[in-house]
């Protein structure tokens, strides 16, 4: 696990900011840099002049995990001096001169990083391979590698940025002389501990949520001085109080859009945090519009599981079911013009966006709750809102969680119009019911209201027994089993129709019409 602390930091402009941190890497904290841009965070590592590493606690701070949890999980997606330790590389090829041919790809270059060069006394040393990039496909390259020549161009007298830009002028296929050396395998490890955060270039299917650079060579600083990681913010999760105990109101936390990795911020103080989680929110936020164009582009006339366009995204907090009521995990929730979507994670494949983990009707979905809560990410302060859906299986209730007052307002008003507005897109919904042991048809109307109709039998027409407007209803209720009741007040009293199952998703498809109705009417501010 790593975790960073962030410093005072001041701010340069909306939503940018910039300030010392300090990032906690296998149990360790190392002083970082951080800057905070429109589009990105980007930490920068800074080896003290001694080249130990500072431990100590103070200023601000920061957590950081891989995709899997632990220590060393954090660089799953690449291969360090950590990850290869020494010991892992053959006997045979140690101290020996070798040509590695690598064909650079597309997306991701090389696929590797380098340290050293004749300005740190030093030869050019590979610092990291990007797992299933270029020079790890070719099997044959170590970290700990250092690089002689490249296309026959001696790089054994060269400069850290000579051989940065030998290695950008190589052309697709590159030859690279090196020799393994075993005694510079502490040099390697003493990079910028920002190497070890967990968190990679997506895969190559969707760039426009990666980095802004596939190329690993651009992508980072690759001085001995200063390694970068920079975070791209387009569909990040900014929460606070999810996966690291917080008791002194101190952290931030950064998700991944795929959900593998988390980066966590804290400060010296629960004000500095909530100044940084409220530019790095901000900055998210702004990217939300832009996302959202991108993802119509991508799924053109297909729509997105079964619907045509998305109204509203964003990340949520999700309340885990169970006894423990601080348990919460991170949704991405997806508003459509007729449904309520529930993903784990960004899909980033067309395909993904088809599958989400729960589709809910808005029709049949409603708000029950919005305000007073336990478990607030700010004390005193509670940004939680539920969902109830009739289903087929009963009522199916959602407690979601936002960041700020703004978030909550914006998703409970979607929610609730998006409900009044799939009313009104839809207009009527029809289901076979049994009245006095007939088969039957109950419809209802946006419009019209209630009616009640025969089966069509052998070709002929169905025959209207019951129809009532909506100012009839006296009431409804169900047992939750099968069986609705609505009461018009004639003079046959309570009418029991018998619908084969569940009757929630018709309870709360007639509630989403009167509600809708009252609202359009201005009965309801």
């Amino acid at each position: 696990m790593a975790v960073a602390a962030a410093g005072g930091g001041g701010g340069g402009g909306r939503a940018q900011r910039s300030g010392w941190l300090e990032v906690l890497v296998r149990e360790r904290w190392h002083k970082v840099l951080a800057n905070l841009g429109g589009e990105a965070l980007v930490l920068s590592g800074e080896e003290r002049p001694d080249g130990a590493a500072h431990n100590g606690l103070g200023g601000d701070g920061a957590a950081c995990r891989g995709a899997e949890g632990g220590g060393g999980a954090a660089a799953a997606a690449v291969r360090t001096a950590f990850t290869d330790p020494p010991e892992q590389v053959p006997e045979a090829v140690s101290n020996k001169k070798r040509c590695v041919k690598v064909l650079k790809q597309e997306l991701g270059g090389l696929g590797i990083s380098i340290k050293g060069g004749k300005e740190n006394k030093m030869p050019i040393l590979i610092s990291k391979i990007f797992k299933g990039l270029a020079a790890d496909q070719t099997q044959a390259l170590y970290v700990g590698d250092a690089i002689l020549a490249v296309n026959g161009t001696d790089l054994r007298d060269a400069t850290h940025d000579e051989a940065v830009q030998a290695l950008k002028r190589a052309g697709k296929e590159v030859l690279l002389e090196v020799k393994y050396m075993r005694e510079a395998t502490p040099y390697v490890k003493k990079g910028s501990p920002v190497s070890e955060i967990g968190w990679e270039t997506p895969p190559p299917e969707s760039p426009r949520l990666g980095c802004a650079s596939a190329d690993p060579l651009s992508q980072l600083s690759l001085s001995i001085h200063r390694d970068k990681k920079t975070i791209p913010l387009k569909m990040c999760y900014v929460t606070r109080n999810m996966t690291v105990s917080d008791p002194e109101n101190r952290l931030i936390e950064v998700h991944s859009p795929d959900a593998k990795h988390t980066v966590v911020l804290r400060s010296k103080d629960s004000a500095t945090a909530q100044a940084w989680f409220n530019a790095i929110h901000s900055s998210v936020n702004e990217l939300i519009p832009r996302v959202i164009a991108e993802v119509r582009d991508q799924l053109g006339k297909a729509g997105i599981a079964g619907s045509r366009e998305i109204r509203h995204l964003g990340w949520l907090a999700e309340k885990v079911p169970g006894d423990n009521e601080k348990h919460w995990k991170p949704v991405l929730v997806v508003l459509t013009e007729k449904d309520l979507l529930i993903y784990e994670s960004m899909p980033r494949m067309k395909e993904a966006w088809f599958s989400p983990l729960h589709t809910y009707p808005l029709l049949a979905t409603r708000l029950v709750h919005s305000g007073p809560g336990k478990g607030s990410p700010q004390s005193g302060v509670d940004l939680s809102f539920a969902t109830r859906t009739g289903t087929r299986q009963g009522i199916e209730t959602h407690l979601f969680r936002t960041e700020t007052s703004r978030d909550l307002s914006l998703w409970t008003r979607s929610v609730v119009q998006g409900c009044h507005n799939s009313a009104e897109l839809i207009t009527e919904i029809t289901t076979s019911c049994t009245y006095k042991s007939q088969e039957c048809r109950l419809t209802i109307h946006y419009e019209h209201g209630f009616s009640l109709t025969t089966e069509p039998q052998d070709g002929a027409f169905s025959k209207t027994i019951a129809q009532y407007p909506y100012e009839k209803l006296k009431m409804s209720s169900d047992d939750g089993i099968r069986m609705l009741y609505l009461d018009f007040g004639g003079k046959d009293g309570e009418i029991q129709l018998d619908l084969h199952s569940c009757p929630k998703p018709i309870v709360f498809i007639i509630h989403s019409f009167l509600s809708a109705k009252i609202t359009r009417l201005g009965l309801v501010a």
